[in-house]
C-alpha cells in the first residue's frame, strides 16, 4: 500500500525555519508530478507549491514566493519544503500528496481533487 509521510513541523517564532519531509513508501513515485498543500483552522486545504517528476519545473503561490522551496530526492523517494521567514499566516497543517491524474499537471497543479495519494499531515505553528 502506498503511503507518504509527512514530517519536520512544529513550533517557531516568526521569522523562523523549518524543513518539511514527504517520505513514500510502498512505491516509488519517482515518475510522478508531487505538491505541498496546507489548510488552516476554518479555511479550506490550499495550494503551497508543486514539483515535476524530475524537479526540472515547479510552482509556488504567491504567497510564499521567494520565502519557500520545494524539492525533491528521487533516489531517497522523498520530498522536501525549506520554509524561511515564516509568518504567523503560515500556520497550518501541511500536507503533501501526488498527482495521480493523467495530464494536464501544468493547469491543475493546485487543484486538490488531481492529487491521489496524501500523506497524514504535520502541524506547522508559527507565533508572533
Amino acid at each position: 500500500q502506498a503511503q507518504l509521510v509527512e514530517s519536520g513541523g512544529g513550533l517557531v517564532q516568526a521569522g523562523g525555519s523549518l524543513r518539511l519531509s514527504c517520505a513514500a513508501s510502498g512505491r516509488t513515485f519517482s515518475s510522478y508530478a508531487m505538491g505541498w498543500f496546507r489548510q488552516a483552522p476554518g479555511k479550506e486545504r490550499e495550494f503551497v507549491a508543486a514539483i515535476s517528476f524530475n524537479g526540472n519545473t515547479i510552482f509556488y503561490t504567491d504567497s510564499v514566493k521567494g520565502r519557500f522551496t520545494i524539492s525533491r530526492d528521487n533516489a531517497k523517494n522523498t520530498m522536501y519544503l525549506q520554509m524561511n521567514s515564516l509568518k504567523p499566516e503560515d500556520t497550518a497543517v501541511y500536507y503533501c500528496a501526488v498527482y495521480t491524474t493523467i495530464n494536464n499537471w501544468y493547469r491543475d497543479h493546485t487543484v486538490p481533487a488531481k492529487y491521489g495519494v496524501w500523506g497524514q499531515g504535520t502541524q506547522v505553528t508559527v507565533s508572533s
